[in-house]
């Protein structure tokens, strides 16, 4: 499988996981979002676990304005954040630091 190959599938599954949060299958409302965020990103909200840090959140990942995220604006939400750490991780290996996420 080619690289582009996996990471359809892989948005295939965030696709799945999404549908796994997504209890009343309108979207996933500011409580659901930040209960999920801190399960499968724990150190996510680390520096901002106040409610304006959250409700900031959920205002820029709800495109449409109707106060839910749906799965269009989490994988827009998953991608950006998948970017955001390329970037840092590059500018990391720019400044000589190992750039394994995981060390």
């Amino acid at each position: 499988m080619s690289q582009l190959e996996m990471t359809m599938v892989m948005v295939i599954e965030v696709s799945a996981l999404f549908k796994g949060m997504d209890s009343n299958k309108e979207g996933l409302s500011k409580e659901e979002l930040k209960a999920q965020l801190e399960k499968e990103l724990p150190g996510f909200l680390e520096n901002g676990r106040n409610k304006e840090a959250v409700d900031k959140l959920l205002k820029d990942l709800d495109a449409s304005g109707d106060t839910m995220v749906d799965i269009n604006e989490f994988i827009l939400f998953v991608a950006a954040i998948a970017s955001a750490c390329h970037v840092y991780f590059k500018q990391k290996a720019l400044n000589g630091c190992p750039t394994d996420p995981h060390s």
